[in-house]
């Protein structure tokens, strides 16, 4: 008779997807006293520095996550590696179908998602009650696996995270430096979030949110296109930044707002807007 493989031991944690954002938040876990485990392809030795657990499995190899271990709360902040020659759909909605297939239900399931599920072109506001009507075939993924979550874990908290950047992740940083010209209408809106703020957010969540709710995790300054790009340029010491303003009709164009997560798990980010975030972003990123 063949014995049942032992299951993974527990850990109080799990980050799936331990990248940009998912590193940020397990060092606030591991600080707090959390033993935090999180899955990852490689860079086991830069976790293991920040006192967490790495656990190596693939999301898109359902064989791979049979070493998982279970954990009372999850994040998952799986991004896209272009690299790695997989659809976005294969990740999105492909690995996140194999992660909860493989994990028994968590207490508090954090999903990370995006602001693109949102399709408006109007430049107008946006908050979570707004329809949900992607015009990008990313947009269209990211809802698709929303849903997929909502199928299978009723209680998961969303967060639609608006464009993250932060130390190392400056939007547009080569072809600033390069003085190309942007493509796209300059004074679209940008909707951003510090790194930093994210990272505050997701905590916030799983100490607060109610479960099965969404927020839309945004700054408080929605920003013109064009004054963000020359704000970096100038801190860049890169010339001026310049614009192929093409039209664009279909490409979405809102303003996010953030009033709900402020009321309901007390989150305030700590860069209000680019003005503050941006400079701290250059100055910390690596030359």
């Amino acid at each position: 008779m063949t014995l049942p493989a032992p299951a993974p031991p527990a850990a109080d944690a799990l980050v799936v997807g331990c990248g940009y954002l998912g590193r940020r938040v397990a060092a606030r876990w591991v600080a707090a006293g959390r033993r935090v485990a999180a899955v990852t392809r490689r860079n086991t030795a830069e976790l293991r520095a920040l006192g967490v657990e790495p656990v190596i499995a693939d999301v898109t190899d359902p064989a791979s996550l049979t070493a998982v271990p279970r954990a009372a709360v999850v994040l998952y902040a799986v991004g896209m590696d272009r690299a790695a020659g997989h659809t976005m759909r294969d990740v999105y909605v492909g690995g996140l179908r194999n992660v909860l297939a493989a994990l028994p239900a968590a207490s508090r399931f954090v999903y990370v998602s995006s602001t693109s599920v949102y399709g408006q072109t109007d430049g107008g506001f946006v908050d979570e009650a707004s329809p949900t009507e992607p015009t990008e075939e990313a947009g269209r993924v990211v809802l698709d696996a929303e849903r997929l979550l909502h199928a299978r874990q009723r209680d998961a908290i969303v967060l639609r995270l608006a464009g993250l950047y932060g130390p190392d992740r400056l939007l547009r940083k080569q072809p600033i430096l390069r003085g190309e010209p942007l493509v796209g209408d300059a004074d679209r809106w940008l909707n951003l979030v510090h790194v930093e703020d994210a990272a505050d957010a997701v905590v916030a969540a799983v100490d607060r949110a109610d479960l099965g709710a969404t927020y839309t995790i945004a700054d408080d300054g929605p920003t013109r296109r064009r004054t963000f790009y020359t704000l970096l340029a100038e801190l860049l010491n890169a010339p001026p930044a310049a614009f192929d303003e093409r039209p664009e009709p279909d490409v979405p164009n809102r303003r996010i707002l953030n009033k709900r997560a402020r009321a309901e798990i007390g989150w305030a980010p700590r860069f209000p807007s680019f003005r503050e975030g941006l400079p701290a972003a250059v100055r910390e990123s690596r030359p």
